[in-house]
């Protein structure tokens, strides 16, 4: 989760929330006017006024979602980039305030930016987890039977997934992730301990002693390929080689027309190079289970 605003950049906030909440509103049709100049002959004069207006709006919004845990100097930057967004589409000829069609772009910045930042784990990738997101604590304390609980019941999930119109383990799944906050794995287990969380993660690479065998079985595996391949006849290597010892082997028709013979006769030869091959490597060990690496 992000961290809150340093005391010098919280008073640079403040000075600037002073100062947008002293602009003027604006009347109507200088709204529009502005609106016009701007989109018409891109003054842009007319847009910083526009925009210095609605700015009180920004942090309206922000003000909204400082609950999440992001700075709130960032939210605000990221509600003047939606500001901005609506300067630039908002069509005066269609007769609404420009404050009603900014708010949405305002806060679909804002949200946008919470759910890129509120966590390291990408949280709501779709509409209705991004609506789960933003709605379920409101939710919650409407719907849960005890709000002071850490966890909604059964029944309070479906209501609540009845409510957005989604499957009841999403809710109980954002109900975790909401929960649950990102930790550092070099955080200590312990007030008073040095051993970090890290350190109880299993390791689930192979140990060297386990890479030194595989190593070894891998050239013998080699080797007794070779030598199988060697008791082959050329059409035969040939015909293994191209189908079974590239990245993208070549097909029946293909290799048929190199060797001039039917793809019928390229199979039969490919089964029966196979079946010597098999035959071959299997008079080289005891155990048939050698020829195959462990998964």
């Amino acid at each position: 989760m992000a961290s809150i605003d340093d005391p010098e950049t919280q008073r640079a906030n403040l000075a600037f929330i002073r100062a947008s909440m002293k602009e003027p509103l604006l009347a109507r049709d200088h709204e529009l006017d502005l609106a016009r100049r701007w989109r018409e002959k891109g003054d842009e004069k007319a847009l910083h006024e526009l925009v210095r207006s609605y700015t009180r709006l920004v942090i309206s919004t922000a003000t909204r979602f400082r609950h999440y845990g992001i700075p709130m100097g960032d939210l605000v930057q990221e509600g003047n980039v939606g500001l901005m967004q609506a300067a630039g589409r908002f069509e005066p000829e269609r007769d609404v305030r420009f404050s009603t069609y900014a708010a949405w772009w305002i806060r679909s910045a804002m949200q946008d930016h919470i759910l890129r930042n509120w966590s390291i784990v990408r949280t709501g990738t779709t509409a209705a987890q991004k609506s789960l997101f933003f709605n379920l604590r409101r939710l919650r304390a409407k719907i849960a039977d005890n709000p002071s609980s850490d966890h909604l019941s059964t029944d309070a999930r479906q209501q609540i997934a009845r409510e957005l119109d989604i499957d009841a383990r999403e809710v109980e799944t954002m109900e975790m992730r909401l929960a649950a906050c990102d930790q550092s794995l070099n955080a200590t287990m312990a007030m008073d301990g040095e051993a970090e969380w890290q350190d109880i993660l299993p390791d689930s690479r192979p140990n060297p002693e386990d890479v030194v065998i595989g190593m070894r079985d891998g050239r013998m595996r080699s080797k007794w390929l070779a030598e199988a391949l060697g008791e082959l006849s050329p059409r035969e290597r040939q015909i293994i080689a191209e189908r079974r010892l590239r990245d993208e082997g070549a097909t029946l028709e293909e290799l048929g027309r190199v060797l001039g013979v039917s793809k019928e006769r390229v199979r039969q030869l490919e089964s029966r190079a196979m079946n010597k091959l098999r035959a071959s490597m299997m008079k080289r060990v005891a155990d048939g289970r050698d020829l195959f690496m462990e998964a």
